[in-house]
């Protein structure tokens, strides 16, 4: 079985997220979804309700996994037994960043891949940060998101003591 990892913040999940999974359920009999935190940093939305979006946004996918995980990408991988990481690129910026990291996981695990997807033309200017800024600033987000996700539920609940 061919697994890849698709790993990211997803803070939150969007429409070019969304887009670069499909591909790769192409290419892949399996794709994790790996929301990846850093205990230490507070995220706009917590690492649960992170999940808690990709399942609603992913609702109807087959073999689809998606759970958070925390530490080196390259390690959750091995763990998985995942012999792709999936990463979705933008921008030539993105492809930059993307490629050092790709290096650098290659020569700590020679034997798991890297491939780089890119997002489709009308989802290339949408960003995580974009959609937080809209959100922060009380704008209609649901351009940016998949159509079955209700973001107002996931921002009540994030403001839920």
């Amino acid at each position: 079985m061919r697994i890849a990892i698709f790993p990211g913040s997803f803070d939150p999940f969007t429409l070019g997220h969304l887009d670069v999974l499909k591909s790769a359920l192409q290419l892949f009999d399996k794709v994790i979804v790996a929301v990846g935190y850093n205990s230490g940093k507070n995220g706009f939305f917590p690492p649960e309700i992170r999940v808690e979006i990709i399942k609603k946004a992913i609702e109807g996918l087959k073999n689809v996994e998606v759970c958070a995980y925390e530490g080196m990408t390259i390690s959750f991988a091995k763990q998985k037994g995942a012999s792709c990481i999936v990463r979705g690129l933008r921008t030539t910026t993105d492809f930059e960043l993307e490629s050092v990291i790709a290096q650098a996981n290659k020569k700590m695990a020679p034997d798991i891949q890297s491939i780089f997807i890119p997002s489709s033309h009308e989802y290339s200017f949408i960003s995580s940060t974009v959609v937080r800024d809209v959100l922060v600033n009380g704008g209609d987000s649901s351009e940016f998101l998949p159509a079955n996700v209700d973001i107002n539920y996931f921002l009540n609940k994030r403001n839920q003591p």
